[in-house]
């Protein structure tokens, strides 16, 4: 078992350097790791005894800094490894002020997994939602380190329950406690870690909680918005944008203003955008600079148009100026955070494939979530709620509601690790 993981581990490393030649974010990832370990051997003195928590990028730190907050509310003085996976993960991250350091996660195998321990003698591990590497846990057992798993979702279909899947199964019970975001998921896991399996929630509830506890202002989007309604198109990809584009457009003088948050900005994806999407069209860096009320007499006023934002950062702020949100993902492999837009009692729109965010599901199922296919039936969806005040008003405070009743994940799995620390 150890050794087919090995040669796989192996040859994706390989792969990854030799796709750094042309690929930007393989390079970014090989670049990143260079000098790891004299960065790890500089801080060790100040992590010893540390929290080690690990993410893949910076989606899971925002599951995981909720329960990073509490732990730290009780215990200030504690040091805390923060690791990732992938680059972008580390380079948004690498500032992290609840972290003494953060660095990449270093390659799976024993010798690391043993070095990594020995280096910073960490107190606890918390690993966030999938991360499931074999020697680092199988290490962190052997020296008796408690580790956690936190936000987990299991399905049927993945390895642990199938007849190919006992390293799978080996690492999972590795972990000290295992907490899923529902209760059908601690039901799968629990006879393969009987009494260690808990569910702990989503913690990504007390984090978008805490954003709109912030209310923290824009006010270029503010100016932008005017008397709205707005739709904020969140995280989207061409699919979306394309979807999108063809409805507002069949929606004519009826269509919201938008703000496009594209997942990605790459320059061809946001030509598209400028060409596409209702205008007047002004990007997020050619206004930041100017006065709110200019922005305002240039799109503010305009009973249609486009925000694009070309910065990264400001998604979960900028749902607030939304009446509807469309968030992206839908037509490929991941939806972004639907409760980001919810958190602010702004109901969602989303593309079909969502199986395997039971948050989608858990809005639809409240009246604050629609599920669209084509043009058409986004069209519908948007007339739905823009046209109707008081179905909006509804599915508003259905979203507001969902997430207040999906808060305290984060308290109940930090109850955990500081009973161990």
């Amino acid at each position: 078992m150890p050794l087919l993981y090995d040669l796989g581990t192996g040859a994706y490393h390989a792969a990854v350097r030799l796709a750094a030649r042309w690929n930007p974010k393989a390079r970014a990832w090989v670049q990143g790791r260079q000098g790891l370990w004299n960065r790890l051997e500089a801080a060790a003195p100040r992590l010893q005894g540390c929290l080690w928590m690990h993410c893949a990028s910076v989606g899971e730190f925002e599951q995981g800094r909720p329960v990073l907050e509490a732990i730290k509310a009780k215990r200030p003085d504690l040091p805390v490894l923060l690791t990732f996976f992938s680059p972008s993960g580390h380079e948004a991250r690498k500032q992290e002020p609840l972290a003494t350091h953060v660095e990449y996660l270093p390659p799976d195998g024993r010798n690391n997994a043993e070095r990594l321990l020995r280096l910073v003698n960490p107190r606890a591990a918390v690993f966030v939602k999938y991360e499931f590497w074999y020697h680092h846990l199988r290490a962190l057992q052997r020296n008796k380190v408690p580790a956690f798993l936190v936000s987990a979702l299991f399905r049927r279909e993945q390895p642990f329950f199938r007849w190919y899947g006992g390293a799978w199964r080996h690492m999972l019970r590795c972990y000290t406690g295992v907490f899923t975001q529902d209760e059908a998921s601690r039901k799968l896991i629990d006879p393969l870690v009987p009494g260690r399996a808990f569910v702990g929630g989503d913690t990504r509830f007390d984090r978008v909680a805490a954003i709109r506890a912030q209310g923290e202002e824009l006010p270029l989007a503010r100016a932008f918005a005017g008397a709205g309604p707005v739709l904020v198109c969140g995280s989207t990809w061409p699919p979306d944008e394309a979807l999108l584009a063809e409805a507002l457009r069949g929606m004519g003088a009826a269509a919201p203003k938008c703000i496009a948050v594209p997942h990605e900005l790459h320059a061809a994806q946001l030509v598209a955008i400028e060409r596409d999407f209702p205008k007047p069209l002004a990007r997020w860096s050619e206004l930041e600079e100017s006065p709110a009320h200019s922005v305002e007499a240039m799109l503010g006023a305009a009973p249609q148009g486009t925000l694009l934002v070309d910065r990264m950062g400001l998604l979960a702020r900028l749902y607030r100026y939304g009446r509807v949100a469309y968030v992206g993902g839908g037509f490929t492999d991941g939806i972004h955070s639907v409760l980001e837009a919810a958190a602010w009692g702004v109901p969602v729109i989303t593309g079909p494939r969502h199986k395997k965010f039971p948050e989608v599901q858990g809005l639809i199922d409240a009246g604050a979530g629609q599920e669209v296919r084509n043009a058409t039936e986004l069209h519908a969806a948007l007339g739905c709620w823009l046209e109707d005040p008081q179905a909006l008003g509804k599915a508003s405070e259905a979203a507001a509601r969902y997430v207040n009743e999906g808060k305290g994940g984060a308290g109940r799995v930090a109850g955990a690790v500081l009973a161990v620390i």
